[in-house]
């Protein structure tokens, strides 16, 4: 018997929300005096090995995006950012600080939001720290609404 395939929306609508929630989960689940941050900032408290479990899991994230039909440049530019806060993030106090800040995994999951939609795919509404691009906040004094 033949093996039915999921269309990309199946596939979306399956894999999309876990994704999200993960990121959320690693980079702003909790909140203190307005920063928000998650699991990654604390597993930097172990420099290395806590960077390097954290940046396993968003090398999982980047694996997804894959399956979900991202082309190689916005995955080359999500292993960029997962690249970038496993190396500084891996440096002791610093990295601490700079995973605060920085938060690859909802950087990525924007990214893969913007391409699925771009492609005409239905997505739930954002979670927490992933409906602004910080970027365009900076930039424009506003930021631009994730739907």
């Amino acid at each position: 018997m033949a093996k039915l395939r999921m269309s990309l929306q199946q596939q979306v609508d399956r894999d999309y929300p876990e994704l999200a929630e993960l990121a959320q989960l690693l980079d702003s689940k909790w909140g203190i005096l307005g920063f928000r941050f998650g699991i990654d900032a604390i597993a930097g408290m172990l420099p290395v090995v806590g960077d390097a479990a954290t940046g396993l899991i968003s090398a999982w994230i980047i694996y997804k995006a894959h399956r979900l039909g991202a082309p190689r440049d916005l995955l080359g530019q999500m292993a960029a950012n997962v690249a970038l806060d496993v190396a500084v993030g891996a440096i002791p106090v610093a990295g601490t600080v700079f995973d605060v800040f920085f938060k690859a995994n909802n950087r990525n999951i924007r990214l893969l939001r913007e391409h699925l939609k771009a492609a005409g795919e239905k997505l739930p509404p954002p979670l927490i720290g992933q409906e602004i691009d910080p970027l365009a906040q900076r930039r424009t004094g506003q930021g631009r609404v994730r739907n």
